[in-house]
């Protein structure tokens, strides 16, 4: 029985056409610690390279082998079309939630920013 994750399966899969940037995005995505979240900004400047919509654009096509629902638009709004199974994840890992305004498109809970963002901790120091 292999010891490695299906996460980390998925991602020697892509190894080879990987970007050296999408790798490292990929590396932010799955150090983020459950119940935590950081927005597509925040992977950017933690990286020192790209932007917001670089990273959206590897979380889009690479995404699915890591953490996925940890990197979010910094309005704390769920990725629209998967925010049931993005719900589900922040349930079970304790992500801090805000309830949906009765305005909300399907009463769909938004994530709560000011205590579910992540800052690096202590890997702060060893920047990919």
């Amino acid at each position: 029985m292999s010891e490695q994750s299906p996460a980390d399966e998925a991602r020697e899969e892509y190894a080879d056409a990987l970007p050296d940037y999408a790798e490292r995005v990929l590396e932010v995505a799955e150090r983020i610690p459950p119940g935590r979240v950081m927005t597509y900004g925040d992977v950017a400047e933690w990286l020192e390279e790209g932007g917001p919509r670089q990273v959206g654009r590897v979380m889009a096509l690479y995404g699915s082998a890591v953490p996925w629902w940890r990197v979010v638009r910094s309005d704390g709004v769920l990725l629209p079309g998967h925010e049931l199974r993005a719900l589900a994840h922040y349930r079970a890992e304790g992500t801090p939630l805000k309830q949906a305004g009765r305005s909300a498109a399907g009463h769909v809970p938004r994530l709560d920013m000011r205590r579910a963002r992540w800052d690096g901790g202590a890997d702060a120091e060893g920047h990919i």
